[in-house]
């Protein structure tokens, strides 16, 4: 066998050699940040998902900190997904479209 064409990935000596991790970048999209209600895989529990906006790590965690707050309830930054916990879509909207972004909600009811 030739060392040259070897795809060693996991070795005794030192563990991982090559990072099969990918990093996933965040798409620009259309321009439009959408408001989902999801229920599945939470026992039940809905969240709101907010995709599409703009910006970099920090400002999705100031902005989610910002609409926790005025929502009063809880919620993370997921993979630049912004999930805010209950059905509060109406208002996360109102919030959104206050600081002059273009808001759709997505999905059925």
């Amino acid at each position: 066998m030739d060392n040259n064409s070897s795809r060693l990935v996991y070795s005794t000596e030192s563990g991982r050699i090559r990072s099969l991790e990918i990093k996933a970048e965040r798409l620009t999209g259309d321009g439009i940040v959408r408001i989902q209600r999801q229920t599945c895989g939470r026992k039940g529990k809905g969240v709101c998902l907010i995709t599409g906006v703009a910006g970099s790590d920090e400002q999705l965690d100031t902005l989610a900190a910002e609409l926790k707050k005025k929502c009063g309830c809880g919620g993370a930054v997921k993979k630049g997904i912004i999930e805010i916990q209950g059905d509060k879509r109406a208002l996360l909207k109102q919030l959104l479209e206050a600081k002059g972004m273009k808001v759709k909600l997505a999905g059925g009811s």
